[in-house]
């Protein structure tokens, strides 16, 4: 930095030897650093950012007073009118649970969705993410960009040609398109984030362990796998939290009642006529439970993992 603040671009010389120019590198990286944290941490982001918090969650705590309201106050008034007259009952909890058409025996479905649908893209994904950082290929840049803007086609122009593909096959009423379609949506995100890093990782490391005598094999799973731990986790919340969540592949795959997961349930809740739409604010959140338990209990791998590769020399 000069005394007038305003940043000052490091040259490189043309002359210098590698170690030199990776501690310019470096150096640049941590002034970049430094000076994204002293804006982030200015009085006026801390602001936005609360306000920003504030109004995005009013609607969930509407929502939530209201999953609280009798149904006679909730067909009469507005949520803000508890303060004033407020009634807490816990029967639309009782019946969003237990209830005819409660979400407790779909909840089995659900878990039963999203592990499977969790850790094969995790395990297709380290692979593949191993072989586009540290094994040379033909094309290998080539698959890499092709696999990575994978990420901007919408899911929906797929969803009609894997249905054909699993009538075909025979798979319809089991899970098994509902994990391929989370399986194949899933992995070019995955693969971004491994590769990212495993990029990361010195290749001193490997160099290392290459010289001892270790081949793929054993430097995967030996020499990279526990130092992988933030970015699996980072992966896995993120894919969890969407196959938890996800409305429109369980619709169209797992049409039958006995693979229904929460989130096709709930829309169920309000009866046939809408009835009863009181108990959908419940459902809500008894569905989001689980996602909220697995999120904060590994929020800081989420962070570490997702920060991975972020930032370039």
């Amino acid at each position: 930095m000069s005394m007038s603040g305003e940043a000052v671009e490091l040259p490189i010389r043309t002359d210098a030897t590698p170690e030199e120019k990776l501690s310019s590198r470096q150096l640049k990286k941590q002034m970049r650093l430094a000076d994204a944290k002293t804006k982030l941490s200015s009085p006026w982001a801390s602001g936005i950012a609360i306000v920003l918090a504030i109004l995005w969650t009013i609607p969930t705590f509407g929502l939530f007073v209201t999953s609280f309201r009798p149904k006679a106050d909730i067909d009469t008034s507005g949520w803000w009118t508890f303060f004033a007259n407020p009634g807490i009952t816990f029967d639309n909890y009782k019946q969003a649970f237990s209830g005819s058409g409660g979400l407790g025996p779909f909840f089995l479905n659900s878990f039963v969705i999203v592990f499977p649908a969790v850790i094969i893209p995790i395990t297709l994904a380290l692979l593949a993410a191993y072989a586009f950082a540290w094994i040379d290929f033909p094309g290998r840049d080539f698959l890499f960009v092709a696999v990575f803007a994978l990420q901007i086609v919408p899911l929906q122009v797929a969803l009609i040609p894997l249905q054909t593909i699993f009538v075909s096959a025979g798979l319809q009423n089991s899970f098994w398109p509902v994990w391929i379609a989370h399986t194949i949506f899933g992995l070019p995100l995955a693969i971004f984030i491994m590769h990212n890093f495993m990029k990361e990782i010195p290749s001193s490391i490997i160099e290392a362990a290459r010289v001892d005598g270790a081949g793929h094999v054993k430097i995967f799973f030996v020499v990279l796998m526990p130092l992988l731990v933030p970015a699996i986790a980072a992966f896995g919340i993120f894919q969890f939290l969407w196959v938890w969540n996800d409305l429109l592949v369980a619709l169209v795959f797992a049409p039958s009642p006995n693979l229904t997961p929460v989130t096709a349930a709930i829309a169920g809740l309000s009866g046939t006529r809408g009835q009863d739409w009181q108990l959908l604010s419940a459902g809500a959140f008894i569905a989001i439970i689980v996602p909220l338990v697995v999120f904060l209990s590994l929020q800081r791998f989420f962070v570490r993992g997702l920060l991975a590769g972020g930032v370039k020399g």
